[in-house]
């Protein structure tokens, strides 16, 4: 088996061997991978942090060995805390890296990092103040950096960034934590989830104190949540139907 690591800013990874497929979701840059299948100019690969599966482009990531990549897997992670940062490449070229980006590695591609970073668990008040910083960042299906996010991107790289691991998707998120019944035991930073009519789990986000929320939704933003889900002013209308609150923290 080969391992691989992202050595650039922002990677799309494909639901199938084509540059038309789905973006199903990203690498940013430093994060490892073990490659599952190799094609002339594609690989499958499944990521160390949430085990998601998907293809990238041979041209937009470095080989590694497994020793390299089990000392990243043991490692506390070391991210990026600020929107947009900068990485130095090995020909002295400044790379603009999105906020989570994983700047442990850089050693291992010649690269140095000299920007503000956030490494280990940190107190679940500031899930908050981190969730923040992505507002009105636009709606992207697959992704999950400031220029573009999904509602379970947003919700993963927000727990992320505080030291907390969260799957991938929003329905895979739900099968995390300890679920309450009423918003009235919410604390900041708490998950709610909502269903769709066949009661399949398709988005997610974030509880803010007096009942308010922050999810991507178009794009990321604040609403109203109340019993029935999430009631958007603007629209007068409810655009989610709440499913389980759950504590992951």
């Amino acid at each position: 088996m080969n391992y691989g690591l992202c050595p650039l800013s922002i990677v799309p990874v494909r639901e199938s061997a084509a540059d038309t497929s789905e973006l199903v979701t990203q690498v940013l840059y430093g994060e490892h991978f073990k490659v599952l299948e190799s094609r002339a100019k594609w690989s499958k690969i499944r990521l160390e942090w949430d085990g998601y599966e998907g293809w990238i482009d041979n041209k937009q990531w470095f080989q590694i060995d497994k020793e390299q990549y089990d000392t990243l897997s043991s490692q506390t992670e070391v991210l990026t805390a600020d929107l947009v940062d900068f990485i130095t490449n090995e020909a002295g070229q400044l790379m603009p890296v999105p906020i989570g980006s994983v700047v442990g590695p850089t050693k291992l591609l010649d690269h140095v990092h000299e920007g503000n970073t956030t490494s280990g668990t940190v107190d679940k008040a500031h899930l908050v103040n981190t969730a923040l910083l992505y507002l009105n960042s636009p709606y992207l299906w697959g992704g999950k950096t400031p220029f573009g996010i999904d509602c379970s991107g947003f919700t993963q790289m927000v727990y992320r960034l505080n030291g907390y691991r969260l799957k991938r998707d929003a329905s895979q998120q739900a099968t995390q934590g300890d679920a309450f019944s009423f918003i009235e035991e919410c604390e900041p930073g708490d998950l709610a989830f909502f269903d769709n009519k066949d009661g399949d789990i398709i988005h997610v986000g974030i509880v803010l104190k007096d009942n308010y929320i922050i999810h991507a939704h178009g794009q990321v933003r604040i609403d109203r949540l109340d019993h029935t889900g999430i009631f958007n002013a603007e629209r007068n209308t409810h655009t989610h139907k709440l499913r389980v609150l759950k504590r992951i923290v």
